[in-house]
């Protein structure tokens, strides 16, 4: 390992740290409905669509209405996105005259965008035209973003606000979400990624010779645009099947590094946004912590991991799958960040991690992403473990459990409970079902407990709605398609359902007075309590299936055998 190994990680991070406060600021001023530096570009927009739509901005909604409206219109973003790629033959910017999408796989499709998951069991240069690409899949890199977003936003509001049962109105922020936010960050990346060689155009593929003459193919596409909003919404799906290990979606080592910083940018910076709207920026500050501290603690593990020696290949270094161009560092860091936050996107296989590497990255997903995770979700998801710790400690000393003065009760921690049991239950679940059935082990790439951590990996990116996989299992089968896509939607919104009933509950009560017996949350101590709760409640509960997986196969590897 080189010093250039570990100074590109720590600047890397360092960034973020120094982005964190500018752009969660900024987006408190959005979301608060306060001026600010775009409101003279869009403020006349957001009216007139806002009016068009007959929604009025004033009007706020109590829990029940604005879940019922989310609901609405993601089903709707399902039905529309499912419609345009089983028609997809006949619709226009189809140069490459590809067929409709089977029924199996656009149900896939379509819940995987929806659900901000991107799981992809399609290769994108080859099933899908560009209409699709950009009327379906484009637009709901946007608007899942700006659903998560929302979500969090009417939690925090049901934390703040007292004796109420209002939580803002979904319309008004989800249009503020896209406007001000992910519009304008993904033109500005967009602009970043074609000036280093991605590429942005509507072309025919071109056939070409290469020097060894052989034909070969070369795909085109309005790739740049696609690829901003799938890193800025954390949402992943790659226009090429190879992800941003292709040069056109990731040419340069700059390229690479904005599309990874891209990723954690959001996701970061509403802890600040958090902070801002609560009263309390060290309350932003302790949750941005606790998550930068996760992420540390994975990425030397897969640094550590993937720069030992390996008995089993006889190399110092493990290079196999890696992106060569950016080296191995950047690979790990890639792969340690698209899976805290919810991504998706890869620059490397992840199958070819070390065992432990890849045990890092299915761990991050199965901690249901809260570190950092996907814009908004990750936020909320970690919020639910703050709500179980408050009680944890409460029960410790015998106090009443508070958390920023609302009183933690029974309807709020049967929430919590079952917002995090239901990611678990269901990547257990079905990886089990497809351990030992045809359809589930017909599909496997490898053998031995590597071929268990393909299934593994499978259900937990699902259910976890990151989106990336060991890419080892084939996946577009009737099976998988069908389970995978049911996982997406209890992953997605059998959180938000519990999220948003804790929203209108504490929205509800009063604030208690701090007192000399409050129990703080915006110090160290607190700080340790939750990230020991997050690693008992949500590590545990998967240590015997990672033992079958990639804990067994490190120990076999360092005997020498290889799956």
């Amino acid at each position: 390992m080189k010093i250039n190994d570990l100074i590109q990680p720590f600047v890397f991070l360092l960034l973020v740290g120094a982005v964190t406060p500018l752009l969660g600021g900024y987006m408190f001023k959005v979301f608060s409905g306060k001026k600010n530096i775009l409101t003279p570009i869009f403020g006349k927009l957001e009216n007139l669509i806002l009016r068009v739509s007959g929604v009025n901005p004033a009007e706020e909604m109590n829990w029940k209405k604005y879940l019922w409206s989310l609901l609405a219109f993601n089903f709707a973003g399902f039905l529309l996105l499912f419609i345009l790629q089983v028609v997809q033959k006949w619709l226009p910017l189809n140069p490459q005259g590809f067929g409709n999408v089977p029924f199996d796989l656009a149900f896939n499709t379509a819940i995987s965008f929806v659900t901000n998951t991107n799981w992809q069991a399609y290769a994108g240069e080859t099933t899908m035209s560009y209409s699709v690409q950009m009327l379906g899949l484009a637009v709901q890199n946007f608007l899942s973003a700006a659903t998560g977003i929302a979500v969090v936003l009417a939690l925090t509001r049901g934390i703040v606000t007292k004796l109420t049962d209002n939580l803002g109105n979904f319309w008004t922020d989800l249009t503020r979400s896209v406007l001000y936010v992910l519009i304008p960050g993904s033109v500005i990346v967009s602009i970043l990624l074609m000036s280093q060689g991605v590429i942005q155009n509507f072309s025919s593929y071109a056939d070409i010779k290469t020097l060894e003459g052989v034909s070969q193919v070369i795909p085109f596409g309005p790739a740049a645009s696609q690829i901003a909003i799938k890193m800025l919404g954390t949402n992943g799906g790659g226009f090429f099947n190879t992800n941003s290990a292709h040069p056109f979606e990731n040419p340069t080592p700059f390229s690479n590094f904005i599309e990874m910083l891209c990723i954690l940018l959001i996701p970061a910076a509403l802890t600040y946004t958090y902070g801002k709207m609560t009263g309390s920026k060290k309350e932003g500050w302790i949750i941005f912590g606790v998550m930068m501290f996760l992420l540390a603690a994975g990425l030397i593990t897969s640094m550590y991991s993937e720069f030992s020696y390996n008995p089993a290949l006889n190399t110092a270094y493990n290079l196999e799958g890696k992106e060569l161009r950016f080296g191995i560092s950047n690979s790990v860091l890639f792969s340690t960040i698209t899976t805290d936050v919810s991504c998706g996107a890869v620059n490397a296989m992840h199958s070819s991690l070390t065992p432990l590497a890849g045990m890092v990255t299915m761990l991050n997903i199965m901690l249901g992403e809260i570190i950092f995770g996907g814009v908004g979700a990750g936020l909320y998801g970690m919020l639910i473990f703050v709500l179980l710790t408050v009680f944890i400690a409460g029960l410790m000393v015998g106090r009443t459990p508070e958390y920023l003065g609302k009183k933690i009760e029974s309807l709020e921690i049967k929430m919590a409970i079952i917002a995090v049991l239901i990611q678990s239950a269901f990547i257990l679940c079905l990886t089990a079902y497809a351990s030992v059935t045809e359809s589930g082990l017909s599909s496997l790439g490898n053998t031995g407990p590597h071929g268990f951590s393909e299934i593994l990996y499978t259900f937990s990116s699902a259910v976890g709605n990151n989106g990336s996989a060991f890419a080892g299992l084939n996946a577009n089968t009737v099976f998988y398609n069908i389970a995978t896509g049911i996982a997406m939607i209890i992953g997605r919104f059998g959180v938000i359902i519990p999220v948003m009933v804790i929203a209108g509950s504490l929205a509800g009560k009063n604030k208690s007075p701090v007192t000399s017996g409050t129990f703080t949350t915006d110090n160290y101590v607190f700080a340790v309590l939750l990230i020991g709760v997050i690693l008992i409640v949500g590590a545990l509960t998967f240590f015997p299936a990672l033992s079958l997986g990639p804990i067994v196969e490190h120990l076999l590897m360092k005997g020498g055998v290889l799956f």
